[in-house]
């Protein structure tokens, strides 16, 4: 049979699929608007605005964008036979997430399918989800009885991997005479692609309203979220998930409000920080901040980025033919909240008395092997090195979070803890029997138990091998343990200053100095943080400086699909990120740990821009929407010349 094809009207955009006489792209979703939702106290709002002495408004634009991870996506499928169900070897967050999507596309049992992933390079959110490719060859492996494998080339995994951020945010400020925040509401827009995808609808809607406040006393609040359907790619989470798109939107305000009506931009976000004492913080849309301090974070790294310096610098760089700007963000976000009821651990000793620990917590990168291990190693006082870690094993069924969100440490990691301490708790009795005395003679300190006042004493990894020796074959170790915990959302939190010199002649943008401060609360392994702070610097500076996952308007034909035609970020655009910290342990969870995965866009984005645009304010440049390219700031930078 002959297949005819034809094109018909596309919509690429929010203003094009919402506007009249649109193509009709679901015929039970009109006008293409498939969300409409709305946050805070609209009366309120309006009423603060009515009586504002200033009133500042910003439109962000945070473009769509791919998020590349280290290797395409592949995957491989084996149908295990009649009531064995399938093995799928497959890139994800966390096993438990990805088990129970396919099983809910499928109507298969969750029981039915073995999950695998090791190493995987790189997920930023885009590989919590099954695709259709994973549906395709669970039925092609059940029909051929044959293993079936699938992998993507690069274009493919830039065209059909979920793209990230696809907002549009339209911010507005009331402030009275003595520059007082009154209210901050916004009307913003979430484009969903062709199909919604498993988060995008929350993203664009709690996802930015939850912090709208920022870190900032606001008395009224109020948001609202319209997410419309368009021909393209599905969007999802992608680093930060709207965090950062929200503290971009309210930085922005600031700076312009400051701007505008004559306010100095660091007295302004001191006037108006909520203060520790007023910790736990309670917004007006009812969100609750659990701690903070953020004008000491703001002041902390205003020392580290010699604020009051800047002056002279710029008036150096005026010499050289550069704009110089500098910026900052004070940003604040939510992570750590988590889907599954509690976090479970679990660990389990082989026939030699080593020990492997185990959650379903899926790592792309984190380093999860090393902080986990560091933490039960802690708590029993022994060599990191005695201790392996194996996350979201199939063979072990634990409940829990996946990695996504900033969660892990504070969820997983602080079930880990509980773990060191039952352990500890579950080998006393061993020990005592051992030792032969009672359990409250016993003492556990430097990884082993000892006899108070006596030299009588056995090694943790002492007692794990004799009791090993003494289990029958087959039999679990005395000291398997399962530990769990739940923990509550947390709101990490920081100040990241950047420093830029824009060419006049060239429109080329260099960042001369980046700070990134943040509290995370406790950090268990500093040169992981310090990396994760690297990572997410790098994606917003990316986001801000090239990357656009850009359909053609008139054809809806993709036309980022290579690295030919899509900017990554690389190493030269920052040669210099500075990342200090300024911890406040949170109370809601047992490690005090506020996540730190997404920190680094979320101050990367805000502050850029704010450095940016206060290099051209001078030149009465308005601001310029992502991506900020040197061609778009070369053309401004001559329409300014010339006008």
């Amino acid at each position: 049979a002959m297949i005819e094809y034809r094109d018909l009207p596309a919509a690429v955009t929010m203003a094009a699929a919402t506007a009249p006489g649109a193509p009709q792209l679901h015929p039970h979703i009109p006008g293409n608007l498939g969300f409409d939702y709305e946050d805070g106290d609209r009366a309120a709002v309006d009423a603060a605005f009515a009586r504002a002495k200033h009133v500042t408004r910003v439109k962000l634009v945070s473009q769509r964008v791919s998020s590349n991870p280290m290797e395409p996506r592949a995957l491989l499928v084996r149908w295990n036979g009649e009531g064995r169900g399938y093995t799928v070897w497959t890139p994800h967050q966390g096993i438990n997430g990805m088990r129970g999507q396919l099983a809910g596309a499928t109507d298969i049992p969750g029981t039915d399918f073995e999950v695998i992933a090791q190493d995987v390079g790189g997920s930023y959110g885009t590989r919590i989800c099954p695709y259709a490719e994973h549906l395709c060859a669970l039925a092609a492996a059940k029909r051929t009885g044959r293993a079936v494998k699938w992998v993507a080339t690069r274009s493919e995994t830039m065209l059909s991997d979920h793209h990230g951020r696809a907002l549009e945010l339209n911010g507005e400020i009331a402030l009275d005479a003595e520059g007082n925040i009154l209210a901050l509401r916004y009307d913003d827009w979430g484009d969903l692609g062709g199909y919604q995808s498993a988060w995008s609808a929350f993203i664009a809607s709690k996802g930015l309203t939850i912090t709208m406040g920022g870190v900032y006393k606001v008395p009224a609040l109020y948001g609202r979220v319209r997410c419309v359907y368009t021909n393209t790619t599905p969007v999802a989470a992608y680093r930060g998930a709207g965090r950062p798109d929200i503290a971009t939107a309210i930085e922005r305000l600031i700076d312009e409000a400051a701007a505008e009506h004559g306010f100095d931009r660091v007295a302004l976000r001191r006037r108006n920080h909520i203060p520790p004492s007023a910790m736990p913080y309670k917004t007006p849309n009812g969100t609750v901040y659990d701690s903070g301090d953020f004008t000491a974070v703001m002041e902390h790294a205003m020392k580290l980025a010699d604020w009051d310096g800047f002056p002279a610098r710029r008036k150096a760089a005026e010499g050289r033919g550069k704009l110089r700007g500098i910026g900052m963000a004070t940003y604040l976000e939510a992570a750590a909240a988590g889907v599954a009821p509690k976090d479970e651990t679990e660990a389990r000793f082989d026939a030699e008395g080593n020990i492997t620990i185990y959650s379903v917590a899926g790592a792309s990168g984190q380093g999860h092997e090393t902080s986990f291990a560091q933490i039960v190693a802690r708590e029993l006082g022994v060599p990191i090195d005695r201790i392996r870690y194996r996350g979201s094993d199939p063979v072990v069924r634990l409940t829990g979070n996946a990695t996504g969100g900033s969660r892990s440490l504070a969820g997983q990691g602080s079930s880990f803890k509980r773990l060191g301490e039952r352990l500890v708790e579950r080998g006393r009795e061993h020990a005592a029997h051992l030792l032969e005395c009672a359990e409250p003679d016993l003492e556990y300190t430097q990884g082993a138990y000892r006899v108070k006042g006596t030299d009588r004493a056995i090694g943790f990894f002492d007692l794990t091998r004799r009791l090993a020796r003494e289990v029958p074959k087959g039999a679990a170790h005395p000291l398997d343990t399962l530990a769990e915990v739940t923990s509550g959302a947390t709101f990490p939190n920081g100040c990241h200053i950047a420093e830029v010199e824009i060419d006049r002649a060239t429109g080329v943008t260099t960042i001369v100095d980046y700070v990134a401060l943040d509290d995370v609360g406790t950090r268990i392994s500093p040169q992981l943080v310090e990396g994760q702070v690297h990572g997410g610097v790098l994606q917003g500076i990316g986001q801000v400086l090239g990357e656009e996952a850009y359909y053609d308007p008139s054809s809806g034909q993709f036309m980022a699909g290579s690295f030919l035609d899509y900017v990554m970020p690389r190493a030269n655009m920052a040669p210099v990120i500075r990342v200090d910290d300024h911890p406040v342990p949170t109370p809601t969870n047992l490690l005090g740990a506020k996540g730190v995965g997404e920190c680094g866009c979320s101050g990367a984005i805000a502050s850029l821009l704010n450095a940016m645009h206060d290099a051209l304010r001078p030149l009465r440049i308005a601001p310029l929407d992502m991506p900020l390219t040197p061609a778009k700031i070369w053309s401004a930078l001559q329409s300014a010349s010339n006008p």
